[in-house]
């Protein structure tokens, strides 16, 4: 199947995005959030896979392992702002998602996001690992932290931190969601949502989407934390140094490179 071309960036309200991504925008901001909604928020490529099937398998791999063989992640946790043509929107598949809770995945700064995940104290799980999609990264996290200060149902991961201890990163979430799975449960998830299981697995790879080119570009690279490594130099390291001591403000917000 022919891949349609690249969208072009355009400012949205001062964010920079893609038609595939505003195209259902009133339907997309109308969206009603129910209060056991929970919302994996991140900015693209920080580890949105991981921690939807972390959640999937948390809450749905004993009960109802058939999706796990059949359904592609990407179903299972739709994405809820994105709308291409000739498929179901995320809103819709959202919507007509018949598991309680609903697990939704979003890439929105925290600004974009629907009212009623607000309004109905939804649960908001943001996860992070310039001028790109979804705007400025600096902008995205920082507006994600500072809604945490505010609002007690978002709990902050870090990408670094779940390749350092991902049990220990799953205890915590379990603590935030208030469950309480067993050793051998907690012990089934790690071991599922690794990156070499993740990477075989053929229902949260994204070898079943027809959108992606994975020829080109594999959804699922490599997993580790500090490849900038091997692909900055001296002098980039030094400007990006630079870049983020003045973009970074929040003196609370703290990112590592290394593990």
């Amino acid at each position: 199947m022919e891949l349609p071309p690249r969208p072009t960036l355009f400012d949205f309200h001062g964010v920079s995005m893609v038609k595939y991504f505003t195209d259902n925008w009133d339907s997309v901001q109308n969206f009603k959030a129910r209060p056991d909604d929970i919302l994996i928020a991140t900015y693209p490529k920080a580890g949105t896979t991981w921690v939807s099937y972390i959640l999937d398998l948390l809450y749905f791999g004993q009960t109802s392992p058939e999706r796990q063989a059949s359904i592609p992640i990407h179903e299972r946790v739709p994405f809820l702002e994105i709308s291409t043509p000739s498929r179901p929107s995320g809103k819709d598949l959202a919507d007509q998602l018949p598991t309680t809770p609903r697990l939704i995945k979003t890439h929105l700064p925290v600004q974009f996001v629907p009212k009623s995940f607000w309004e109905q104290n939804s649960r908001v799980k943001p996860l992070v690992c310039e001028i790109l999609v979804f705007g400025s990264w600096y902008d995205h996290v920082n507006g994600w932290w500072e809604k945490k200060q505010t609002y007690s149902n978002v709990h902050y991961m870090f990408y670094e931190d779940l390749i350092e201890d991902c049990g220990r990163e799953i205890d915590r979430l379990c603590s935030f969601l208030g469950l309480s799975p067993s050793a051998e449960e907690t012990e089934r998830v790690t071991n599922g949502v690794t990156f070499d299981n993740m990477k075989a697995n053929k229902m949260t790879n994204y070898s079943t989407s027809q959108v992606m080119n994975q020829k080109v570009s594999p959804f699922m690279r490599k997993g580790k934390v500090g490849d900038w490594k091997n692909h900055f130099t001296v002098a980039q390291d030094e400007q990006f140094e630079e870049d983020y001591k003045q973009k970074m403000k929040n003196p609370t917000l703290k990112f590592r490179t290394e593990v």
